[in-house]
This record gives structure tokens, sequence and C-alpha cells, in this order.
């Protein structure tokens, strides 16, 4: 069973299921409101032998379960294309590159929110699922080909328990720009300014930039402003969202400017983790080179599997497991730390050797001056 969700990212602030699409071998395809359905349970009872495909699932399975619909199978299109090394991964790419077939797009920024839908954005909606089941069965059959159908079960299997990387404090650091912010106070204005957004933004299910750009937030940052006025003259203040919640964006920067210097953000935010990779060679050289090493047999190993290298392992984990090794640093030691950072066991039988080749370097290579 095909089965895609329609978010109306960009102008709303939640993430949730506008319309659903599924198309069912023998069965047709059905578009759902999931607004004016209020209990999609029985569509669950009667989905809940199928294996789902979808594509690109982390976007949809989050909005799906929302609304009480969740598969105990699933195949999903992209990743399949991902782990057969395709350089173009996206839904129409690979109807074309697989079925020969070219799917008309036009509708994917529109705003899924409002009522009533026009026929064409329901035959784009439509079109999503129109051609998924076809393309999944081209995919099986190339993963079986190139040895990889163990590798896509263990793959999708784990999406089963997909979950979105969960909010933290810090999660105004985020904004666009930031680089540009060194001082604190100012940092402070960026991080008050984001929270009011963000407020503002969750309680009218309306979308950040719609109500205060990025752009906005650091000039207002990096500018003097001394007056409400001033501040409605800054690019991005005087439209009509902006305008709108002056009085509320104004509050926000007064209230950063009149914090103690020991409540301001600093520039660099603590981390449980490891430094920044590009910090090594003079910080740690000898995590540097074991690093390197590590980078450098991944990508051949990547490249040998015909794949791109982050479907083998997340920097994250290479990074930490550089910085500080084990003690011991033996096989069943790191394939214990790879599995529980969530490393499936395809992902451990192949990386686990050249882990352990650079975790095993001691020296730092030698540097000359020629």
């Amino acid at each position: 069973m095909a089965i895609d969700a329609e978010r109306a990212s960009g102008y709303r602030y939640s993430q949730r299921a506008y319309l659903i699409q599924i198309r069912r071998e023998g069965a047709g395809t059905a578009l759902i409101d999931p607004i004016a359905i209020e209990d999609l349970a029985p569509l669950q009872g009667a989905l809940a032998d199928a294996e789902w495909i979808l594509h690109a699932a982390t976007q949809d399975l989050p909005c799906l379960a929302e609304v009480g619909l969740t598969p105990s199978s699933l195949f999903d299109t992209e990743l399949a294309g991902r782990l057969l090394g395709r350089e173009r991964v996206g839904l129409a790419p690979l109807v074309l590159g697989e079925l020969g077939a070219v799917i008309e797009k036009g509708h994917g920024a529109t705003d899924w929110s409002m009522r009533p839908l026009t026929a064409a954005q329901l035959r784009y909606a439509a079109l999503d699922v129109e051609l998924l089941i076809e393309l999944r069965d081209a995919l099986a059959q190339a993963l079986m080909l190139a040895g990889k159908e163990e590798i896509a079960r263990q793959e999708f299997a784990a999406l089963l328990s997909f979950e979105p990387r969960p909010r933290t404090a810090d999660e105004w650091r985020r904004t666009s720009g930031l680089h540009k912010v060194r001082k604190p106070h100012a940092l402070a204005v960026v991080r008050e300014l984001w929270r009011a957004r963000d407020e503002l933004a969750r309680e009218r299910d309306v979308a950040v930039g719609r109500l205060l750009p990025d752009s906005s937030i650091i000039v207002a940052a990096t500018s003097d402003v001394r007056s409400k006025e001033d501040l409605r003259s800054l690019s991005g203040f005087h439209g009509r969202g902006a305008h709108r919640y002056l009085s509320r964006w104004w509050d926000a920067i007064a209230q950063a400017r009149a914090l103690p210097d020991a409540e301001c953000p600093s520039p660099a935010p603590r981390s449980e983790g490891p430094p920044p990779a590009r910090a090594w060679a003079e910080r740690d050289p000898v995590a540097h080179a074991r690093l390197s090493a590590a980078r450098t047999g991944l990508a051949e190993t990547a490249d040998h599997w015909g794949m791109p290298v982050e479907n083998l392992l997340t920097p994250e984990t290479v990074r930490r497991l550089c910085w500080s090794p084990p003690d011991p640093a033996d096989e069943a030691t790191v394939a214990a730390i790879l599995v529980s950072q969530g490393a499936r066991s395809w992902q451990v039988e192949a990386c686990l050797p050249v882990l352990l080749t650079a975790m095993a370097i001691e020296d730092a290579p030698e540097v000359t001056d020629e």
C-alpha cells in the first residue's frame, strides 16, 4: 500500500497532516481529509496487514502517527535509492530512472491547510502515490540483484521506531546567520526574539518565518536600535506580520539587554561531545590521525558498497569513538557502542574493521616543513 501525507510547511507552525493519500493494489487511490475525519482508527485497522510504501518515510511518519496511523512494516523508496547509490533520490527522478515515467509536479509549496482544496491540488497529491507501488517493486528487484536485500530489511525495520529529533533549550542557536553575532548581549537578543517568535507561532499555528524571518532577528541583534520606532525601520520589522507584533519584539529585545552578563549566552555553547573536527589537529593530533584514518576507511567501504558514506555510520558516532576510544578498544566493546548508538548489524559488520584499525593509532604522523 502506497501512502503519503501533505503538511503545510511554510504556512503552519505544526507539522500535522492536512491530507493523506493512499493507493492500494486492486482498490485504487483514496484522498483522505484528516481535518474533517476526527477518528482514523477504522482506517488504521484496515491497513494493519499491509506493507506501507513511503517516499522519505521520516518526513511523514510523525504526522501520520499524530492521527493514529502507524505501520507494522514499511518500504522507503528514497532510502532504497540511497542504498543503491542512486545519484538523485527524489520521487520524480527515481520514477523517471526506474520506470521511465514522468510525474507532473507543481503544487509542492501550496498551503494544504486551506479549504477547499482545488482539483489541481488533488491531482498533484494523487500523483505522489500513483506509481509508488511500481517503484517499490523495481527498487526491491534492484536491491536483490545488488545483494542488499538484508541491508534494506534492517534499515526499514529501524524506521518503524523513528522519532523526530527532540527540541533542546539551545534550539535558538539554529537561527540562520547566527555566526555573525558574537557579543553576549547580542546573542541574548537573538535568543529572546527567537523565543518570543516561537511562542507566538505556536499560539497562532503560523510558520515562524511568516511572523519574523531569521534575517530580521540577526539584524535586530547587531543593530543599535534604541526604541520601538528605531526597530520599525529595520529590514523585516515594517512588514505586515512583524509590524503587528512590534511591541512583542521590542519587549523581547529590552528583556535581553537588561540581563546581567552572567545570564547571557556564550558564542560557543558547552558540549558534552568532542570539539569541532577542525580543531583536532591542534588540540589532539593523535585523535585527528584516528579520525582521518576512520574517514578514509569508511569512504572506501561506502564506495565498495555503492552507497553514501552517511548511510554506513553517523558522523557523530565516528567522532566520539575517535576522540575518546573505549578502553579496551576491542571488537566486542566497540561493537556494543555502535549498537547503543543505533547501528544495525550490517553496519557494525561493515564498519568495525575500519574503526578498530583507526583506534589502534597511538602516534600522530610527523609533520615536516619542506
